[in-house]
């Protein structure tokens, strides 16, 4: 794989490659910062017509029916609050993303696939607490063996992150494409410097 792992791994759906709308939630912060929270054009103008949100940027770019001209929508809020998720669902992607894009193992990013810390067929569980990103190398070397017989040690013990610290963590990973209309609305609640 030539690409960035992270890049690779979430594929951009065709209908987002031009004129996307950032989805901002209801206190102007996006649904989401990785994967960033993104409507294709029609679904925008399908949802300023239904009145579930407001235009806040706009493309130069507009679309037409038989009685109607727009401007694609660039940036919009939903009208009504999205309470944000306290859970944490336990996915590949969100395992990743808890692991920064890095083997748990070996550091290296690239291609990389799940480890059970303790192999399941000595007990070890799906969980949080026991699986964590590896590269194919390590998790070949380690195989069904546990740390010690293989002398390998984690980066960092693996855990349940919370919503709030995985959605922070994504702010690292910034998409490959963000729009001037974008910019304010994307790291607006982030720390200053002084």
């Amino acid at each position: 794989m030539d690409g960035d792992f992270r890049t690779e791994f979430v594929r951009e759906p065709s209908a987002l490659r031009h004129h996307p709308a950032l989805v901002l939630n209801a206190d102007y912060r996006p649904l989401s910062y990785y994967p960033l929270s993104l409507w294709p054009w029609q679904d925008a103008v399908k949802a300023v017509y239904l009145d579930r949100v407001d235009i806040v940027a706009e493309y130069e770019h507009t679309v037409r029916s038989p009685s109607t001209e727009i401007r694609i929508p660039s940036v919009i809020v939903l009208k009504d609050y999205v309470k944000p998720q306290k859970r944490v669902a336990f996915t590949r992607f969100n395992l990743f993303l808890r692991d920064e894009f890095r083997c748990q193992y070996c550091g290296s990013k690239g291609e990389l696939t799940f480890d059970h810390v303790v192999p399941r067929a000595r007990g070890g569980i799906t969980s949080w607490e026991n699986v964590v990103a590896a590269c194919s190398r390590c998790n070949l070397k380690k195989g069904a063996k546990s740390l010690r017989q293989v002398g390998m040690t984690l980066q960092k013990p693996p855990r349940a992150p919370g919503a709030e610290e995985l959605r922070n963590m994504g702010r690292k990973f910034p998409p490959n494409h963000l729009h001037d209309s974008w910019i304010d609305f994307l790291y607006w609640d982030a720390e200053l410097e002084a």
